[in-house]
């Protein structure tokens, strides 16, 4: 009688397929965290007059428009939560344009849209996604 056996399989074969199953769990993980960076993203109505905008850069800068003025700042990301530094703005009159994004503590990204609160919390607006557009 002849007994057959699986021979078993070699450790290095296991090593690779654990990092395998490893690697894939990582980046099922990642897709299914619900927040991407906002970096290199634009949003918002860009260069439209009466519209807020804002562009993220790589490096950190922050660059877009209340609807009315010029605004630029520092951003860091932490968490899934954008954290604006100071906002220098331009400060020219315009009438009937609301200028709540100077006001600007934080933002948050879900999806299409990107949530802005003040320093107490307090959502103020939102902007929509769009082609990413370097500043000039």
């Amino acid at each position: 009688m002849m007994i057959s056996r699986t021979a078993p399989r070699s450790l290095k074969t296991r090593g690779a397929t654990a990092a395998a199953l490893l690697g894939a769990a990582a980046l099922l993980l990642t897709a299914c965290s619900g927040t991407a960076s906002v970096s290199d993203t634009s949003w918002g109505k860009l260069d439209t007059r009466g519209e807020a905008s804002m562009t993220f850069t790589a490096d950190g800068a922050a660059h877009g428009s209340d609807g009315c003025n010029i605004v630029n700042g520092k951003w860091t990301e932490e968490k899934g939560t954008v954290k604006l530094g100071q906002l220098a703005s331009t400060m020219m009159f315009c009438e009937g344009v609301d200028t709540w994004l100077t006001g600007a503590a934080t933002a948050v990204a879900e999806g299409d849209t990107l949530t802005f609160s003040d320093e107490a919390g307090k959502e103020i607006g939102s902007l929509k996604k769009t082609e990413f557009t370097a500043p000039k």
